[in-house]
């Protein structure tokens, strides 16, 4: 990485030299940099509405960059060890949906884990590929999906040698890592392509002593979260390239589903984040990583919680751990995530990333500080004192392994009906069903119901998990493929 280049944010710059300039706006956006909507000014201030402007010949084009865009996707490359980078402006999800449509076309075979993010198995809808799933490994004790295991990956591969791709999570929303190297190494040793789902990995590339990132083994495509704990605006993201991977294609798929009107507030915060990590990240990172580390101690303290951390590594499943990642077990205080997120929020005023059935996750990173760490801590010890019970035994885990019985394409465009969902078992779902946050589908298009995952439903819904995905928006009744 070129450090004296790095301090170069050329959308930055080029927004600023237009704001001096006090062109007359006869363009879109209509509000007229703030003047015919003097709300928004006051909700966003003067300077960010200015600014909020289409693109022009000063400003470049993002579907097709030849000026300062262009120079700001060369500096993210460079930050982030790639041959190119892409400036996303629909959330890592557009990110995910480039690399499996860049790599699958119709009827291709896609290696990857059950425990996607539903943005890849939307991308599988778009493009009609078919996909050969792994079911992870799950830590039965803590109820998460863990990596994927080298010799599980290889039996899917020689299984199946006419896949082109293999699709890997890492890090995973709870700090679990892969052994990316080997499995980067082993899909090109079968002329597949090695694409990395690393929304929740910006800071490896810049944080000292964490796993190593995608592009730092050789992958060929990897969706970077900017905005997660880059310190970008939300929605703002980067896709990634390696030196074997045609750009120009990229960009053409890219440019079917992406805006032609992208703004600039997350262009321009993609561009001063970047530089901000390129020159301060190792410094950054290393305090959120003490921070963390600090946060684990004290909960453990605590008692009946676990906030889990690298004791975890077994060099399979879990081949690396994310430090930053403060996820908390709370079952052993006899309440769900799901309930500990909620107390923290309604009662004392702590917002955390999110709770499922069994964990807790509070996102650390570079606008944390100490006293925020020491808040969040004392909260949780109040937590268990006045709202702890008797530990109980339920679900075991965040993910029950699906029986797949139609491509995601066929199942979400065939022919379906409605039902209550106490009566789906056995059926072919046609819809998505998932708790967000993560937005891991508890049930997927093309994917066989059964009670066992009709009672997870109903009891994520009962301890107040967020649900989304069906049409049904009380998750009533599901959609299902007709007989």
């Amino acid at each position: 990485m070129d450090k004296e280049r790095q301090k170069q944010a050329p959308i930055y710059t080029a927004l600023e030299r237009f704001r001096r300039q006090r062109v007359v706006p006869f363009d879109v956006p209509g509000h007229k940099r703030g003047r015919g909507n003097p709300e928004l000014v006051q909700l966003l201030g003067e300077k960010c509405v200015s600014i909020d402007v289409n693109s022009m010949k000063p400003l470049d084009n993002l579907c097709h960059p030849v000026s300062v865009i262009r120079k700001a996707e060369e500096l993210a490359a460079d930050a982030f060890d790639a041959a190119h980078a892409f400036l996303m402006v629909g959330g890592t999800t557009s990110s995910v949906q480039g690399m499996v449509l860049a790599a699958c076309k119709p009827g291709d075979k896609i290696i990857l884990p059950r425990n996607v993010h539903k943005s890849a198995i939307n991308a599988l809808v778009l493009c009609g590929a078919t996909p050969v799933y792994i079911d992870p490994k799950v830590d039965k004790r803590l109820g998460i999906p863990l990596g994927m295991e080298v010799e599980d990956v290889r039996a899917a591969m020689e299984a199946n040698p006419d896949a082109v791709a293999v699709f890997i999570n890492n890090p995973t929303y709870y700090g679990i890592c892969s052994d990316l190297k080997t499995l980067v190494d082993l899909a090109h040793e079968h002329n597949m392509l090695a694409l990395v789902d690393e929304a929740h990995g910006t800071h490896l590339y810049f944080g000292p002593g964490l796993p190593r990132p995608a592009m730092r083994v050789g992958a060929d495509m990897a969706a970077i979260s900017m905005h997660k704990s880059g310190g970008s605006l939300t929605q703002s993201s980067l896709l990634l390239l390696g030196p074997n991977v045609d750009a120009g294609y990229v960009s053409s798929v890219i440019n079917l589903t992406q805006t032609t009107s992208a703004s600039y507030l997350l262009m321009a915060s993609l561009d001063i984040s970047r530089r901000n990590l390129a020159l301060r990240g190792a410094e950054s990172f290393s305090r959120v990583v003490d921070m963390a580390e600090y946060a684990r101690r004290e909960i453990n303290e605590i008692g009946g919680y676990y906030a889990y951390g690298s004791e975890l590594i077994n060099g399979g499943s879990i081949f690396d751990f994310d430090v930053t990642k403060l996820a908390v077990y709370t079952r052993g205080i006899g309440l769900t995530g799901i309930e500990v997120y909620d107390l923290l929020r309604d009662e004392y005023d702590i917002q955390v990333e999110f709770g499922d059935l069994s964990n807790m996750l509070a996102y650390i990173s570079i606008g944390d500080r100490i006293q925020d760490i020491e808040r969040l801590v004392g909260a949780l010890a109040d937590i268990k004192r006045l709202y702890a019970k008797p530990e109980t035994n339920i679900f075991t885990s965040e993910y029950i392994s699906p029986t797949v019985a139609a491509t995601p394409q066929r199942a979400f465009y065939a022919e379906k009906e409605c039902l209550p969902i106490d009566e789906t078992a056995g059926r072919i779902c046609s819809e998505f069903v998932m708790c967000y946050p993560p937005g891991i589908p508890i049930l997927a298009p093309g994917e066989v119901i059964t009670q066992e995952i009709i009672d997870y439903i109903e009891f994520a819904k009962e301890k107040g998990c967020s649900m989304q995905g069906p049409a049904s928006s009380d998750i009533s009744h599901l959609y299902v493929l007709k007989e």
